[in-house]
């Protein structure tokens, strides 16, 4: 007999409000830098490869924060390590908002990386820690829809006031922001401490080095790498294939963010849901199989009516939230609750890593001269193709080792979820 839908107390409600709100100004944080290039280089005076340095200075620095971080991630209580880190996020988006001159910033940015980058693990630990495997595919849905929320409200807020009153202003309005969120979880969030319960022996390297070495660990590490692959090789391109080969007017490009953000909030929930409740790798594995012929497809399009650009954004949104949101809570299970936030931290470092590493591939393979239209634009689809199955196969492993371990585990009495 299938068991009845997990039914959320109060207080877990609160905890998946508050982590969606954190993740919506850690994303936006990210997201808004690139928007803000043409009126960042002019205002401070800076090549475009100075401008790209500030963009990836977040993410190399959120790669090597994770992987210092990753030894203590389980030796502290959840919530002290979060506020921690939430803290040191805040401060450097602050300076950013403060920054005069180009050195400034970059070493802002940098600040805000060692900061920023370790919070998504320390979130995903927290909802792993907090919810059965059999609902996660819900929180994991609601809390992704940061990622669309970013995109249709924080974006365009964001340009507002950077012509308004200057680059400077969006990073005080999102320091602005993550202080009262900060406070928000400082008052709400209890204690999170029972992965201290078990004694500890080894010291931070050593958690560090059992954790990588640790073979179904690897499987989960190989799978995000791959998804960050898929995910950032076609992202640094995408307004300018919009516009020079699709023929989308460059005023119009809002419409189409707005509108694929629209379809992720509502996507994001809605694969949740199905995830919990027809499998999360058979939601992942479907996911998939729909996403590659409409990767093919769009990148090899030439001019196209804004209409059916629009189209095939929501389609390929839906189809990548439901791969992002049933690969999160199926690999979540991976690791045993005294490794999930040195597990977390080690994903979250990859995942950095792979996609800096995804967007500059993509800079070696796409060409353009002049104005002109992108070339070989089509090449980044075969390879995200390629990622796409290749992530299938890894996630059908994993699924394997999860399932298994859900067999070993005896049947318990009934009991509430309640916290």
């Amino acid at each position: 007999m299938k068991a009845p839908p997990v039914r959320f107390t109060p207080y877990q409600v609160a905890v998946v409000g508050i982590l969606a709100f954190l993740q919506f100004t850690v994303v936006l944080d990210f997201m808004i830098l690139s928007p803000l290039g043409a009126i960042l280089m002019r205002d401070l005076g800076v090549t475009p490869a100075q401008f790209g340095l500030v963009v990836s200075a977040y993410a190399f620095s959120a790669g090597l924060s994770g992987l210092l971080a990753a030894g203590f991630a389980d030796r502290f209580d959840r919530k002290r390590f979060l506020l921690f880190f939430y803290s040191g996020f805040v401060l450097g988006t602050f300076l950013c908002g403060l920054a005069p001159t180009y050195p400034f910033l970059l070493a802002a940015r940098t600040v805000t990386g060692l900061f920023g980058g370790v919070i998504g693990s320390i979130s995903l630990a927290i909802v792993a820690d907090l919810f059965p495997l059999e609902a996660r595919g819900r929180v994991m849905g609601f809390v992704m829809t940061a990622f669309a929320a970013s995109q249709v409200l924080g974006i365009p807020l964001g340009l507002y006031l950077a012509n308004a009153w200057g680059w400077h202003a969006p990073f005080m309005m999102i320091a602005a922001v993550s202080a009262v969120v900060g406070l928000v979880i400082f008052a709400t969030l209890r204690p999170i401490k029972a992965h201290l319960e078990k004694p500890r022996d080894r010291n931070p390297f050593d958690h560090l080095l059992a954790a990588v070495v640790k073979t179904r660990h690897q499987w989960g590490f190989a799978s995000t790498m791959l998804l960050a692959l898929g995910g950032y090789m076609l992202m640094p391109f995408g307004s300018a294939f919009s516009v020079n080969n699709l023929g989308i007017p460059l005023e119009k490009l809002p419409i189409i963010y707005v509108a694929s953000g629209v379809a992720a909030l509502f996507a994001g929930p809605l694969m949740g849901r199905l995830s919990d409740a027809v499998g999360k790798y058979r939601i992942f594995a479907a996911s998939s199989a729909f996403a590659v012929p409409i990767v093919l497809y769009y990148t090899h399009l030439g001019v196209t009516p804004i209409a059916g650009v629009i189209a095939l954004n929501i389609v390929l949104f839906a189809a990548i939230s439901g791969r992002m949101v049933s690969a999160q809570a199926l690999s979540s299970a991976i690791p045993a609750p005294t490794d999930r936030g040195v597990y977390m931290s080690i994903s979250s470092s990859l995942q950095q890593l792979a996609g800096g590493l995804a967007s500059s591939c993509a800079g070696l393979i796409v060409t353009q001269t002049g104005n002109g239209p992108l070339k070989h634009y089509e090449r980044l689809g075969y390879v995200v193709a390629v990622a796409i199955v290749a992530t299938v196969v890894m996630m059908y492993r994993i699924n394997a080792i999860v399932m298994g371990d859900m067999r070993d585990i005896p049947t318990p009495a009934p009991a509430k979820t309640a916290i």
